[in-house]
């Protein structure tokens, strides 16, 4: 008996576990995505990093933020894959070059493309947000001065009818005395309300910031600043100067105090009794 030898024609040795591996590299990209989406019940997660916003402006910064790295963990993926695929699929099989595709004018067209898409996107929600950060409607229900010194921070409140402002200074760190623990400036605010911030310095830069505002602005000399916010939780919460402004920069630290707007007015109405107190015992 005569046996015949079938030959397999050129190119398909192998085509079946290159298949199989194929099959398995997309399960295991499966298995990586649902892992990704299973940890997004986590609020923790889901913020990549962020504190939790006390704002509805840090809401706002939080969602661009997370768009974003979608939008970057989805080109990644995109060019992973291309990579995986010219792995497996497109090794060298012999000396003979594979096609090219220079002077391809679809594909170049493509690959100007897609960038472009993708940059005007993020530019368009990137703008779009960035005007929701810094518009300052008239007329917010609180205003607050606040002025940025070498090495502490005051904080004045606008009283109407031509009525003194309320004002909390902090104590200026004595370097003679490192170890002595100062008490910090309160910066009190309602929640729920619209509360203005203006900003100036008498010295050098600084830069008011609280890190769960996700927000920050420069407190310069002889430039007021202005941001406005709308608080969302109480609490009490540590504010910070973010530029280096001196030797005692890591000083400059502040108690921001987010109450009810009851007890708000029941506080300013307090500061204000302790300081006609304090006049008429000067005067």
């Amino acid at each position: 008996m005569t046996l015949i030898r079938r030959q397999a024609a050129p190119g398909a040795r192998g085509t079946a576990p290159r298949r199989r591996r194929g099959k398995v590299a997309g399960i295991g990209a499966l298995a990586v995505m649902l892992l990704a989406l299973t940890g997004c019940t986590n609020d923790t997660f889901t913020r990549i990093g962020f504190p939790d916003p006390i704002t509805t402006q840090g809401k706002v910064v939080v969602s661009l933020w997370q768009g974003s790295w979608i939008a970057g963990m989805l080109v990644g993926c995109v060019v992973w894959g291309l990579i995986v695929w010219a792995v497996i699929f497109h090794r060298k099989r012999g000396d003979k070059l594979p096609p090219q595709v220079r002077y391809n004018m679809p594909i170049e067209i493509l690959y100007t493309v897609i960038p472009f898409v993708l940059i005007a996107v993020l530019f368009y929600y990137t703008a779009k947000d960035e005007n929701v950060l810094t518009a300052t409607p008239a007329n917010p229900a609180v205003t607050v001065n606040v002025i940025g010194f070498q090495w502490s921070w005051e904080f004045d409140y606008p009283q109407p009818n031509g009525a003194p402002p309320v004002k909390m200074t902090g104590a200026m760190w004595d370097p003679a005395k490192p170890d002595t623990q100062q008490a910090l400036p309160v910066l009190e605010v309602p929640v729920g309300e619209r509360v203005q911030f203006n900003l100036t310095s008498p010295d050098v830069v600084h830069a008011f910031w609280v890190p769960e505002f996700l927000f920050k602005r420069d407190v310069i000399p002889g430039h007021p600043n202005h941001f406005q916010v709308t608080l969302t939780k109480t609490g009490d919460y540590t504010g910070h100067c973010s530029e280096l402004c001196g030797v005692y920069h890591s000083r400059m630290l502040f108690t921001l105090r987010v109450v009810t707007p009851q007890e708000y007015q029941s506080w300013i109405a307090q500061q204000k009794a302790n300081q006609s107190t304090a006049a008429g015992s000067t005067s």
